[in-house]
């Protein structure tokens, strides 16, 4: 096992971000990488590194860190070395069948001159080499940078790689790599203000100011601070998505812009109103509508100026309940990690799991690769519009929307999104025309009209589908505002299943802690026949190989083996002898309790000899009822994340969203429908 010691050069250069990135990177990698941070000025039940790691990366292991009260006090009165015995206890008992431990160091301290000397002596007891995080901001990050390379060396360790951490644009690899003696640059994270964005209510509570009107402040994001000290006219061009208005209550005009822009769908990030002051009630029966369209009002007893200045020294240090940001900042550190310095001597520790965290990355990595033209009908949806342009952004696929250009660019300017050249978008009046044939075409066994035809082409589902069906794009994606039917209706009309395929099912791929499971059907078929269940089965199958997913295959019901009776469990056991008899190839077993197929303990007792038993990865539940109820209780119960519904059996890929979908639940489905694309072709399909 390789150990890690992450450290940072100078106090304020992101050493929990970058350190939570690079875990996620070597997750990434499918190691299996154990998390410790031994040391936290916070209590044990707040220390954000520990929460993330758990919360987050899913590095449920991790173990409390102690308290710098209490380290302080042992290193004063000279028991150090029985401290760095409870540190490496506390460190080791945590890795067992881990590839690498990432051992976040101490936050650098100027009041504590102890520090240094034990971070050195933590990593040489631990035997861990040392990855250094300086500041890319400036000159002097670099110099840290060199001087510490020199102190770690003195002290008898490797310096392994430095990370450059909220980089200025003008950041010089080359030069900064030729100052460092040979001491390569794992990665250089270029500054981004938008991932510094605190919520609103992390103003309100740094502010200690009291909400008037809640609003979206817990999702709302602080991009800039307007202090409303000038005319009216100087404010309007800055009431933009993001901007925090501070303002007295009796500037009304301040406020009247304030509410015009909110009420216009201006996604700003709050109003505070200065001087324990209100809004006259005039102005509140005028704005109505805009003080109930999410936009937060605070109020707090300083002067503008006071205020504004007190925002300005918000801490830059994630919230621990800030889990959304947390991913973002994590995500942006781990892409922009030199995977190759990174992976210098552990490419042989490859685990033979697929972790979560590399089921994601594989999956965008694989969604670049399949480079697929993916429509998306419900084109000025606002969560759609976002995914849209991160997948054109990082190249997952070719998005395009369907919709009024003027309605999708509007909403793009509320949300405060720039549309990316990339991103293409069609106006459905203007191309359906030439759908109209292609469509009489397929469904003239049916009498299908030109009229008919052109009226269902109103519908931007029905226009995808038919994109889809000439070839035109290679994938759908829809349901954010629309139901499953509305989304799978056309695509059986017009796609149809795939040869042979009689039915279309669903799975979900659930991201458990240790890895990813497959459960079908949790969406689609009410109560599938026997001979429905095998071919649910094979789909599911093939979906999780489609996906580096190494298939076994539960038929799950109450009943394992022959222990049990009764026609519920009958089906399942039909159903498996014909999907053996169909694709012997296939490692499936069943009837199987789901405790017996992913227990070992149990699949021992229960189905001792079983190619399956206890080691399960796709799960095929016996009717919708079972299915959807248990993915939902073990997303819900476990805090896991599921990725889907992606259905099977279509010739072609088409994806449902739940309408709760959030922006990465897009993202992810429009790269599962990238691969099934891919997957497709090469089949012949």
């Amino acid at each position: 096992m390789r150990a890690y010691f992450v450290a940072a050069t100078q106090p304020n250069v992101g050493l929990t971000s970058v350190s939570l990135g690079l875990l996620r990177a070597l997750q990434r990698r499918g190691l299996k990488t154990a998390f410790v941070k031994p040391i936290t000025k916070y209590t044990p039940d707040t220390e954000p590194s520990t929460l993330f790691a758990r919360s987050i990366c899913q590095a449920h292991k991790t173990p409390d860190a102690l308290p710098m009260s209490m380290v302080t006090q042992r290193v004063t009165s000279g028991k150090t070395d029985e401290l760095l015995e409870d540190i490496v206890s506390l460190a080791m008992s945590r890795t067992e069948g881990a590839d690498v431990l990432l051992v976040e160091g101490i936050h650098a301290d100027p009041s504590r001159a102890f520090i240094p000397r034990l971070s050195g002596d933590i990593a040489r007891s631990l035997q861990a080499d040392v990855v250094l995080v300086a500041s890319g901001a400036d000159a002097q990050g670099l110099a840290q940078a060199i001087y510490m390379i020199n102190q770690v060396r003195n002290a008898a360790r490797d310096v392994v790689g430095v990370i450059f951490n909220r980089a200025a644009k003008d950041f010089d690899r080359g030069a900064a790599l030729s100052q460092l003696e040979g001491v390569p640059i794992w990665g250089v994270i270029e500054n981004n203000p938008k991932l510094s964005a605190p919520r609103t209510i992390d103003v309100a509570r740094h502010l200690g100011a009291e909400v008037m009107i809640e609003g979206d402040i817990a999702i709302r994001r602080v991009f800039e601070t307007v202090l409303c000290a000038r005319s009216v006219a100087e404010v309007i061009p800055r009431l933009r998505p993001g901007a925090l208005v501070v303002s007295a209550g009796d500037r009304d005009d301040v406020i009247l812009a304030t509410a015009l822009a909110a009420s216009n769908g201006v996604e700003l990030a709050g109003l505070v109103l200065t001087h324990h002051s209100f809004i006259s009630r005039r102005i509140e029966q005028l704005g109505a509508r805009a003080f109930h369209s999410g936009l937060p009002v605070l109020r707090t007893d300083g002067d503008s100026y006071e205020t504004a200045a007190r925002i300005s020294r918000l801490p830059l240090a994630v919230p621990p309940d800030d889990r959304g940001r947390m991913n973002h900042v994590i995500d942006s550190v781990a892409e922009h990690l030199d995977g190759e310095a990174l992976f210098v001597g552990l490419d042989r520790a490859n685990s033979t799991h697929m972790s979560p965290p590399a089921f994601r990355y594989q999956l965008m990595q694989r969604a670049r690769a399949a480079n697929k033209r993916i429509v998306l009908p419900e084109g000025d949806e606002p969560r759609t519009i976002r995914a849209a342009v991160i997948c054109t952004e990082k190249g997952i696929a070719r998005c395009v929307l369907l919709g009024k250009r003027k309605a999708i660019q509007s909403a793009a300017d509320a949300l405060g999104i720039e549309l990316p050249p990339g991103l293409e978008i069609l106006e459905p009046l203007q191309i359906a025309d030439k759908y109209v044939a292609p469509m009489v075409a397929l469904r003239k066994s049916k009498g299908l009209t030109p009229g008919q035809a052109m009226l269902a082409l109103e519908d931007t589902v029905v226009l995808g589908t038919m994109m889809l069906a000439v070839d035109e794009v290679d994938g759908l994606v829809s349901g954010a505002v629309h139901t499953t039917a509305n989304t799978v209706r056309p695509a059986l009309q017009l796609i149809r299943t795939a040869p042979g395929s009689s039915i279309v099912s669903s799975c979900f791929f659930m991201l458990m802690p240790e890895q990813v499971l497959v459960y079908a059907d949790c969406a689609v078929n009410p109560d599938p026949t026997a001979q429905e269940l095998a071919e649910i089965a094979k789909q599911s199958a093939d979906s999780a190989v489609a996906f580096g997913i190494d298939a076994k295959v539960a038929m799950i019901s109450y009943s394992t083996g022959e222990s049990g009776a009764g026609d519920d469990v009958e089906k399942v056991r039909a159903a498996t002898a014909l999907a053996r008899s169909r694709w012997p190839k296939l490692v499936l077993d069943g009837p199987m309790q789901y405790d017996a197929a992913t227990v070992r303990e149990v699949a021992e007792q229960k189905a001792p000899g079983s190619a399956v038993a206890g080691q399960a990865t796709v799960f095929v539940f016996p009717d919708l009822n079972t299915g959807n109820t248990t993915y939902k209780a073990v997303q819900r119960s476990a805090n896991v994340v599921s990725v889907g519904p992606m259905l099977q059996g279509l010739r072609k890929p088409v994806n449902d969203l739940s309408r709760g979908a959030l922006v990465d639940d897009i993202v992810f489905t429009i790269a599962l429908t990238a691969i099934q694309a891919q997957a497709l072709a090469q089949r012949g399909l």
